[in-house]
């Protein structure tokens, strides 16, 4: 062993807790094969919510065609950007949220991370957990609370295990899951779905092009959802040009073939369905392979979930919230178990609600960071250090992040809020998260070549200007 070549303190053990939080990779600790990521976000697209959004299409009052080319396009386009986030975590080892100190500067990074990755962290975990229990407690007859309970254990435990077993696990479920989702679809084609006409008199028509927009949207803003989170499963992979290509393919493959999968799969049970509960719609509609299909929802829930708990954790951590990652996966754990009690009821509406919300203030999160990556230079490893210095307070791409959201105000539609513009034209369609990444963008190029907002010079207090990137970090 050599000073340059020290043995690697995590490596590849699966059954080992991850010591490392938000800190950077070193080579040594770098592992893996780029199929990997086909796994990790094939076994997360292998889930019900997704399935739920395709139950929508009848609600619309779009036609079968028209609703599966949303959910083409809306999958493509969300691939895409997963695909082209990922590469940045090969390329840097850092997660996603740390790369945003870069352009948002270390503390006005706060905000988003604080709203975007621990409230979606949390949100997300539970809405997971109330369908998974809901199909638990369907299938075994237990009540709900206790359902739920037992699943967020589990999550609790191989969240805090960490990234190898979350690999491992992802690998494992894809084999579980893929047999049972295609007996689902089987099941669902033949026991009543089938294409079906627009309906101008559907419940939730808003127009042809309305509609087709706002549906489309959900299936891009539930992979706009992950892209705060894209790097967190790639920062282990060896840095090379040909892992950083691959890592990209995989991961576009994994999230656009399952999102498109299981997006028309849920169009094909709403259009047959007779109950307005989608978990009840998809019991009624597989009778006796309902056993199966139950489980597979149970289980996919798990799928999902391992990444949210995780991705939350880190992002507490990011905040300089002074917790070890293991504690931060209890809380987070505990928070959404307890939300998940509330939100048992009327989990569709809230669902999209807290679907709607993310993708407003995530789009164009997302869209400051690559603009960074491929403009700002953020690609350059020589600057990683930069993502821990303390004295680079507040970047321009805090304004770049925080006038897109702003901007996109007006165009909000959802049961929680309408914007002046969307009731004054619903038929246009939610065309909120399009507006913030559209005027992010312009903000960012005006001022990405200016100076830092605030830089802090006073650095007296030893440690006061950064931390170590490539401390570990206790789990």
């Amino acid at each position: 062993m050599t000073h340059d070549a020290p043995a690697p303190v995590y490596g590849s053990a699966v059954t080992k807790v991850e010591p490392f939080g938000v800190d950077h990779i070193p080579d040594s600790e770098r592992h893996g094969k780029p199929s990997s990521q086909f796994f990790v976000w094939f076994a997360a697209g292998l889930n019900f919510p997704i399935i739920l959004l395709g139950f929508s299409a009848a609600w619309f009052g779009l036609s079968f065609t028209a609703a599966v080319v949303a959910i083409v396009l809306g999958a493509a386009l969300g691939s895409l950007l997963m695909a082209v986030m990922s590469r940045m975590g090969v390329r840097l080892g850092v997660p996603q949220q740390i790369q945003a100190r870069g352009p948002l500067g270390f503390f006005g990074n706060f905000l988003p991370v604080a709203y975007i990755n621990v409230f979606a962290g949390i949100g997300w975990a539970a809405v997971t957990v109330i369908l998974g229990g809901k199909a638990f407690a369907e299938l075994t007859h237990l009540p709900f609370w206790l359902c739920a309970l037992a699943l967020t254990a589990v999550e609790l435990v191989v969240s805090v295990y960490g990234y190898n077993m979350i690999n491992y696990l992802q690998r494992v479920l894809t084999y579980v899951l893929t047999p049972l989702f295609v007996m689902i679809t089987v099941v669902a084609v033949v026991r009543g779905g089938g294409t079906f006409g627009a309906d101008p008199h559907a419940k939730g028509y808003i127009g042809g092009t309305g509609g087709w927009i706002t549906f489309g949207g959900w299936f891009l803003s539930f992979l706009v959802a992950w892209a705060p989170f894209a790097s967190d499963y790639s920062r282990y992979l060896p840095d090379s040009p040909q892992v950083v290509n691959r890592t990209a393919w995989y991961t576009g493959l994994g999230n656009f073939v399952t999102i498109c999968w299981l997006g028309i799969l849920g169009v094909l049970v709403g259009g047959s369905a007779t109950s307005t509960d989608s978990i009840t719609a998809l019991h009624e509609l597989a009778g006796p392979f309902a056993v199966p299909a139950l489980i597979a929802i149970t289980l996919s829930a798990l799928a999902q979930n391992f990444l949210n708990v995780y991705g939350g954790a880190i992002s507490v951590q990011t905040l300089k919230v002074p917790v070890t990652r293991t504690q931060a996966v209890v809380v987070i754990c505990l928070l959404a178990y307890v939300i998940s009690l509330w939100g048992e009821s009327g989990t569709e509406d809230k669902f999209k609600v807290f679907l709607n919300l993310t993708a407003y203030f995530i789009a164009p999160f997302a869209a400051v960071l690559l603009l960074d990556y491929h403009l700002g230079g953020r690609s350059d490893r020589a600057r990683i250090p930069e993502l821990y210095d303390r004295s680079r307070v507040l970047g321009w791409g805090f304004v770049a992040w925080a006038g897109g959201v702003l901007a996109s105000v007006p165009f909000w539609q959802s049961s929680f809020y309408t914007g002046p513009f969307s009731a004054a034209y619903p038929g246009a369609g939610d065309l909120s998260m399009f507006v913030a990444a559209g005027a992010s963008v312009v903000l960012y190029l005006l001022t990405y070549r200016l100076r830092p907002l605030w830089v802090r010079e006073d650095t007296a207090a030893p440690g006061a200007r950064a931390e170590e990137p490539a401390a570990v970090a206790g789990s």
